[in-house]
């Protein structure tokens, strides 16, 4: 590293340079105290600099941080003492740089704990924005202005038994100086009013604040504390959050406090809007007391009527904040065409957030922050909202789920299919209500129903690579609707060559590009909005004008979805698929259950997705009778393996009759503790009752997710039947039904055994992996006795 210089390679509007002038300064006047000790101290560090002046002038070749190794580290004790290097978590550095000088024995300690090839890395400190922030530091020190925009960053160090940890930096810029070179642009009122709304315009920061434009000269200390605690209950508050039962006025008060607090606006106002998908427009939010400023106590208003164009695309298409710092003057710059502007205005509200409520799948709702001082809110702050949005989202989520329970016990009233196996448990409960109505004459509560020490079983099938499959065929419906248009205005154009013709070919050479080569999520949306809006009025016009083109235009319009609009050939094939697939496959559950029943009553419930899941749960609560033994259980969990098995031969022999030809994977979980479940009244199903017994349910859903240590790949694949499992006694049991499946000729002989990676809250487990053996033809069709399982179990 002798010829590297720090600012090598960086980006960046700070030209970085270490000096120690501005803590010489200090030692300079400790020099000067009364205190003779303190002043001796103060002369030995002074000599130090005197010796080596380029402590005091600056540097940033890396070979002079090796070079003065030694002379640093004694200038640095009284910051770094030694009594207390291995409690405190320090260390002396450059900003927007990972160059780590000093720092003590106990940071020392903890990344060497982490291991060989572990790289520290600052969380929440984004790479693509570390150049706005060093401009933005750049503002508070040299122009004063106080932007409270600030996040927390963290380091994540596992320790030596690789436990994760967490660790909040505190900076100290006490010995720090920015400072503007000649050439830096001057910073005016109207410059900072623009970057007040465009954080995200690194083009337009970048032309206010050149790259090495100002000089920064010092270091900073970083105080390091251990937060895991903290951290962890954070997290598990974003897992658990819940809205309470209080009245909404009551929520949206400590709301207002909150966010007050969050954002250093003491006059903020929250309101909510909910957005109705299908109607695309803003409806109020349920429940009185929740506002919302945009809707002004309408009921609805359409979401283009409430935006203008630019804020309609960010908000609802790229689902990013919006920020408005000044309504006045933003208005006064649309000449009064934004509708949003006129809106907050006649509510007196100058500045204002709005944040979208949006998961991977769909925008469900705006979180709307507002207040009357124009410029206290704005892009800077809204960055603030990253850690708060996840929890908004989850009570957005939990409320709607809520609703939709609501709606559906509406339509149902009462009227929900109970299973056969626990029928008996509701008649005797509602037998009970009607006794206890009787003898009371009060409307009586209708009491838990629940089972304990059941013992549950879960797998599925489900369609490998279903979202690729679904993309691709989306791919092929619009490049072939680009090129059969695209073919039609070749031909236009020699007949008759307007200029639209041009540009319209162009565009769809350009998005046959696209879907070839850069074909993303928002990419369906961008291209059948340009057919529809576009493409297809043109092609209207040729076939009015071109009588020699007229048969080519209706054939194109022939081939279009009357309800979609667009040509939906190869996706309608691959749902159909997933449709034929999802029925076939849980038809032949069914139809096998009715056998296991048989051999011994338990509770089924089975699930359509992208494949097909089922639950089983099983134990003498169920049968209400002292007949209950563990053998049962062995038999169930064999024929679960042997019906999984059975449904993927019965796929693939038919696979020929469904439109795509898509693979499947199968999966067992095992879970051998005894576990209680309660049928929850909102839901309409059955659930683990219980925090412990909760971890069953964690576990199932993001166990299909998990990769193989060490590896990322996934532990289910087609052509294998995966059981995944955490305990020892549970591998020797599976063991041997898969060699008995082995004998019967249903698995191959190349069983594996696999480690899997940890999941968030789910640790130590394992699989089991093996081969299915696949029969051309309908025979040995039959489940293997419980006689068969009872020879192999006297064996072993």
């Amino acid at each position: 590293m002798t010829g590297l210089d720090i600012n090598d390679h960086i980006d960046s509007p700070l030209n970085l340079k270490v000096s120690f002038n501005k803590l010489l300064e200090a030692y300079e006047q400790m020099a000067q105290s009364s205190n003779s000790v303190e002043a001796a101290h103060a002369a030995r560090v002074l000599q130090i600099a005197e010796e080596h002046p380029i402590l005091r002038k600056g540097f940033s070749k890396f070979s002079d941080l090796e070079k003065y190794n030694a002379e640093i580290k004694e200038i640095l004790r009284d910051a770094f003492d030694p009594l207390l290097t291995l409690n405190e978590i320090k260390t002396a550095s450059v900003p927007f740089h990972n160059v780590i000088f000093n720092s003590s024995q106990r940071f020392k300690n903890i990344v060497k704990a982490a291991g060989e090839g572990f790289e520290l890395k600052m969380k929440n400190m984004p790479e693509d924005k570390t150049y706005i922030i060093a401009c933005t530091l750049i503002l508070m020190s040299c122009y004063n202005y106080n932007f409270n925009f600030k996040r927390p960053f963290f380091y994540e160090i596992p320790d030596a038994n690789g436990i994760m940890r967490y660790y909040k930096i505190l900076y100290n810029a006490d010995f720090v100086d920015i400072l503007p070179r000649a050439d830096a642009p001057e910073i005016t009122d109207r410059d900072i009013e623009l970057l007040l709304d465009n954080f995200d315009d690194l083009d337009l920061w970048k032309e206010k604040f050149p790259p090495n434009s100002y000089d920064f000269e010092g270091f900073v200390i970083c105080n390091i504390f251990d937060v895991t605690d903290d951290q962890s209950i954070s997290n598990i508050k974003s897992s658990l959050i819940d809205i309470s039962d209080r009245q909404n006025e009551e929520i949206m008060e400590d709301l207002r406090h909150a966010f007050s607090s969050l954002m250093s606006v003491k006059d903020i106002r929250v309101g909510f809007l909910v957005y109705n998908k299908e109607e695309d427009t803003f409806e109020r939010a349920h429940g009185e007391g929740i506002p919302s400023f945009m809707l002004e106590g309408k009921e609805f208003l359409g979401c283009k009527d409430s935006f203008c164009n630019q804020s309609y695309e960010k908000l609802l298409k790229r689902k990013d904040y919006y920020s408005i710092s000044d309504v006045d003057l933003l208005d006064e710059q649309s000449d009064g065409q934004a509708p949003q502007f006129k809106i907050l205005k006649e509510q007196n509200i100058r500045s204002a957030i709005f944040a979208p409520i949006a998961n991977d799948q769909e925008l469900l709702g705006l979180l709307e922050l507002v207040s009357s001082q124009p410029r206290a809110l704005n892009s800077l702050n809204a960055n603030k909202l990253i850690d708060i949005m996840p929890f908004i989202l989850m009570a957005v989520e939990r409320t709607k789920r809520e609703e939709e329970n609501l709606v559906e016990a509406i339509i149902q009233q009462e009227c929900t299919s109970i299973h056969q196996s626990v029928h008996w448990k509701f008649r005797e409960e509602a037998q009970n209500f009607i006794n206890q109505e009787l003898q009371t004459g009060e409307k009586p509560v209708f009491r838990k129903i629940s089972f304990d020490n059941v013992y549950p079983l879960f797998g599925q099938i489900d369609v490998k690579g279903s979202s690729q499959a679904r993309n691709a065929a989306t791919q092929r419906d619009l490049n072939l609707q680009l090129s059969i248009a695209k073919d039609i205005l070749d031909q236009a154009i020699e007949i008759q060559n307007l200029p639209i013709y041009e540009q319209i070919k162009f565009q769809s050479a350009a998005y046959i590009s696209v879907l070839e080569h850069n074909f993303k999520v928002d990419s369906e949306h961008e291209i059948s909005t340009f057919l529809g809006e576009e493409v297809n009025p043109v092609l209207k016009l040729i076939e009015k004008n071109i009588e020699s083109l007229r048969d080519r235009v209706e054939d194109y319009f022939n081939r279009i979805d009357d309800d979609l609009e667009v040509i939906y050939f190869y996706r309608r094939h691959h749902d159909q698929t997933i449709k034929m697939i999802n029925n076939n496959m849980a038809s032949m559950l069914d139809q096998k259950q009715v056998e296991a029943q048989s051999m011994y009553p338990h509770y089924f419930e089975r699930f359509k997705t992208d494949g097909v899941e089922h639950n089983m749960y099983i134990g003498e609560s169920i049968t209400k009778e002292e007949s209950f033994s563990p053998i049962y259980l062995y038999n169930l969990r064999l024929w679960q393996l042997q019906v999984m098995v059975e449904m993927e031969n019965e796929y693939y022999q038919n696979q020929n009759e469904y439109p795509v030809a898509l693979d499947v994977a199968s999966m067992v979980l095992v879970f051998n503790q005894a576990l209680s479940i309660r049928f929850r009244q909102d839901e309409k199903r059955f659930d683990v009752d219980g925090t412990y017994n909760a971890r069953y349910e964690v576990v199932k859903k993001r166990v299909d997710k998990a990769f193989i240590k060490g590896t990322t790949k996934r532990a289910t694949v087609k052509g294998k039947l995966t059981i995944i499992y955490s305990q020892k006694e549970d591998e020797h049991e599976y063991v041997r039904y898969i060699k008995f499946m082995q004998s019967k000729q249903m698995l191959n002989d190349d069983l594996e055994f696999l480690e899997l990676e940890d999941l968030q809250g789910v640790t130590g487990l394992k699989a089991l992996r093996v081969s299915i053996l696949y029969h051309s033809s309908q025979e040995d069709k039959k489940l293997y006795t419980y006689q068969d399982l009872m020879d192999t179990i006297r064996q072993d």
